[in-house]
C-alpha cells in the first residue's frame, strides 16, 4: 500500500486528466482532416472541417489552462482516443460503400464526442470544487462546444446520412 506521502491529490488527478485531454485534442486534430476527406456527405465533411478549427481552439484553451496553473503540458497519452481513432481508421479501410462509410464516421465521431463530454464535465467539476473558477469557466466553454458538436452530428445522421446508407445497402442486397 502506498504511503500517505506518495498518494496523489485531487490537484494531481486534475493535472493528469487535463494532460489526457490535451493529448486527445492533439490526436483528434490529426485525425479530423482524414475523416473529412473520407466523408462523401458535404454536410458531414463541412462539420468535420468546422470541428477541426474548434479542436485547435480547444487545444489552445487547454494550453491557457496549463499556463494559468503554471503546469507543464507534457505527459499523458490518451489511450481511449487513440483506440477510437484506430477504429475509425480501420473503418475507412474496410471498403464500405461511401454512404455507409459516412454512417460509420458519424458513429466514430460521436464516440469521441461522448468521451470528451464525460471528461470535460468531470474536470470542470473538479476545477470548481478546487476553487479554480477561471479554469472551470474555460473547461465549461469546451464542454458546451463538445455537446453542440454531438448534437450536430446526430442531426446530420438523422436528417439523411443514415437513410442514404441504409438505402444503398438495401440496393446492394437486391
Amino acid at each position: 500500500m502506498p504511503t500517505k506521502q506518495s498518494q496523489k491529490s485531487m490537484h494531481d488527478l486534475l493535472i493528469e486528466e487535463l494532460r489526457d485531454l490535451y493529448d486527445a485534442e492533439k490526436q483528434i486534430e490529426r485525425a479530423l482532416p482524414k475523416m473529412a476527406k473520407s466523408a462523401t456527405s458535404d454536410e458531414l465533411r463541412s462539420a468535420f472541417e468546422e470541428h477541426l478549427e474548434m479542436t485547435r481552439q480547444q487545444r489552445e484553451r487547454l494550453e491557457e489552462i496549463f499556463d494559468k496553473m503554471d503546469t507543464p503540458r507534457r505527459g499523458k497519452k490518451c489511450e481511449a482516443i487513440a483506440g477510437l481513432i484506430e477504429e475509425a481508421k480501420d473503418l475507412m479501410q474496410e471498403g464500405l460503400k461511401p454512404e455507409v462509410l459516412d454512417v460509420g464516421l458519424i458513429v466514430g465521431a460521436q464516440k469521441v464526442e461522448h468521451y470528451e463530454i464525460a471528461a470535460y464535465g468531470s474536470v470542470r467539476d473538479h476545477a470548481k470544487i478546487m476553487g479554480l473558477n477561471e479554469v472551470a469557466d474555460l473547461l465549461e466553454k469546451t464542454l458546451e462546444e463538445e455537446k453542440q458538436t454531438d448534437m450536430k452530428l446526430n442531426k446530420i445522421a438523422v436528417s439523411g446520412v443514415n437513410q442514404k446508407g441504409y438505402e444503398v445497402s438495401q440496393k446492394a442486397a437486391e
